[in-house]
This record gives C-alpha cells, sequence and structure tokens, in this order.
C-alpha cells in the first residue's frame, strides 16, 4: 500500500516538474523498510527508525524530511498517517568552507591532468579541458558533463540546458577559455565518435560523475596539492574558487558590489543571490565592505 502511495506522490510532483530522482529513491526504500514491519500507512515510529539508518545527522534529516512531505500530501486524505513534528526536522545549517585554489595551483591541475596515463585516446585532453573549463567558468560538474556539440554556440558562448534546478543560460567565454575548448574540439573530431557529449569516457559516452571524482583527485594527489586538509576537495571546489575570485577582483565601491553580485549570480546559475552573498566567506581576502554591501542587497537596503 504505502509502496503504491509513494508512486502516486512521485509522479503527481513530476507532473508538476520536479524530477525527484534522488526523493523516489529514499521514499521507495522507506515504503520497502515500512511494509515489512507491516505498515499500512506513515508511521512516526517506523519513519525516525528508518531515518537513523542513514550514515550522517544531514542524511537523516534529508530522510526524515522527504517522509514528511510525503505524510503531509496523504495526511490531507487521511489523518491515520501521522506526519514527523516540525522540532524534528530541524538541523542546524552548516556548510564546510571550500578549498580556495591558488592561481597556480590552478595550472598545476590542468598540467597535471595533462600527463596522466593515456588509457585511452584524449584521456589527458579531455579532463585537462574539463578541469580547466570549470575553473574558468564556474560550472557546475553535472553542467560541464552534460555539454553536447549543439551546446557550443558562435562566439565562444555555451548554452546551459540541464542545469540543477531545470533553468537555462548562456556562458560567454573568456577568449583563452575558448580557444583552450576549441583545440580540445580538434582533436575529438578525429574521433569521429557518434555520442555528442563534448567530453568523452573510455566507453565513448558521458563521464560518469563518479569517474570524474576520482580523476580530479587522482590528478590533486599527482600534483602535491591539498594533500594534508581534514576534509576532501572536490571538483565542485573548482566553482567555489571562480566565483570567490571574481569577487576579490569586483570593485569596493556599493553599487559596484551589487551589480557584480547580481552579474556573477547569473553567470553561475544561482537560483537565489543568497547563495552568492555565501562566497564572502571563503577568503580574508575579500573586504569588510564588500561583505556589507552583499547584505545590503540581500536585505534590500541601500549601499553606501
Amino acid at each position: 500500500m504505502l509502496t503504491a502511495h509513494v508512486e502516486r506522490y512521485v509522479a503527481l510532483r513530476r507532473a508538476l516538474g520536479f524530477k525527484l530522482r534522488d526523493v523516489a529513491r529514499d521514499l521507495r526504500a522507506y515504503a520497502r523498510y515500512a511494509e515489512a514491519r507491516g505498515d499500512a500507512c506513515v508511521r512516526l515510529r517506523t519513519a525516525a527508525d528508518w531515518a537513523e539508518q542513514a550514515p550522517s545527522p544531514r542524511a537523516r534529516h534529508v530522510r526524515l524530511r522527504r517522509v514528511a512531505d510525503l505524510a503531509r500530501f496523504l495526511h490531507a486524505e487521511d489523518p491515520t498517517h501521522e506526519v514527523p513534528p516540525a522540532a524534528a526536522l530541524h538541523v542546524p545549517a552548516r556548510r564546510p568552507l571550500p578549498h580556495i585554489y591558488t592561481p597556480e595551483q590552478l595550472a598545476r591541475i590542468v598540467a597535471t591532468a595533462g600527463l596522466l596515463r593515456e588509457t585511452y585516446t584524449l584521456r589527458r585532453r579531455t579532463y585537462a579541458t574539463l578541469f580547466g573549463l570549470i575553473a574558468a567558468t564556474g560550472l557546475r560538474i553535472s553542467e560541464a558533463l552534460d555539454l553536447r556539440l549543439g551546446d557550443l554556440l558562435p562566439g565562444g558562448v555555451l548554452r546551459i540546458e540541464r542545469t540543477k534546478f531545470g533553468k537555462s543560460r548562456l556562458v560567454p567565454l573568456h577568449p583563452t577559455a575558448e580557444e583552450a575548448l576549441g583545440r580540445y574540439l580538434d582533436a575529438r573530431r578525429q574521433l569521429g565518435e557518434a555520442d555528442d557529449h563534448v567530453f568523452l569516457s573510455a566507453g565513448r559516452r558521458r563521464i560518469g560523475l563518479s569517474m570524474a571524482d576520482y580523476t580530479f583527485r587522482r590528478v590533486l594527489r599527482l600534483a602535491g596539492i591539498a594533500s594534508g586538509r581534514e576534509r576532501a576537495c572536490r571538483v565542485h571546489d573548482l566553482r567555489h574558487t571562480f566565483a570567490t575570485r571574481a569577487l576579490e577582483r569586483c570593485s569596493m565601491q556599493g553599487q559596484a558590489v551589487a551589480r557584480h553580485f547580481v552579474a556573477l549570480a547569473t553567470y553561475v546559475g544561482h537560483t537565489d543571490i543568497a547563495h552568492t552573498y555565501w562566497y564572502l566567506e571563503a577568503t580574508p581576502e575579500l573586504m569588510a565592505d564588500v561583505a556589507a554591501a552583499g547584505e545590503a542587497l540581500m536585505t534590500g537596503e541601500s549601499a553606501r
């Protein structure tokens, strides 16, 4: 019964435009767990026990929150479904600071990727160009891996359609990034592959996220970068680096900061400027008046 409820809930929300890939996976797992315990409807004790099996406090919170959303939907039809209280869903927000790479480290990452063992044709060029493109544009790793040849527009512009939040945007490239990407594409054309993804794996199809992460960590080890960090560096830190360095270079005048924030938020595809404002915490080089101007922009106050 719960499995049928989950499928109906997922189908309805997908019809409204939500993807729900991870949500559907979790709720199906919860339904199997609950049905094995003999539950025909959502029970608080079962939901809590299932959530407790997650590996971290954050993951447990996410699990319980997803069951709560399902329970609210079902409770409207049948009050026997128990909805987890709001207090049980609260987890203090904590975002670990990213690793911000120096220009020299970024150059070493690209150079080291170009020295990887050539386990398949163009492996070196593929990863050197992939990591360099993310560092130069702040693309999400999923956006870079999803790029197709048709997304490369004239004039050095990328069309980003398969985004995290389903929104599209245009990303103009710096001439140096456009030139590097062009050199890679010239080499790629010689393969004559049918798959139209820009970056190809050994199997001549889209590179998987786990493989991209593994290769990035491999490159960092070979380059001797951030080996002593408590938290492992991620490809996503290249995006953080791009945004942080862009903010560091902006004018210190309040109105200029406000315009820079809006432009940067649009360029990197943030749905809420608060996500862009968070980058101000990343390095001590960012001045206090820049932070004040960003906060004023978020709160609607006039920046001085």
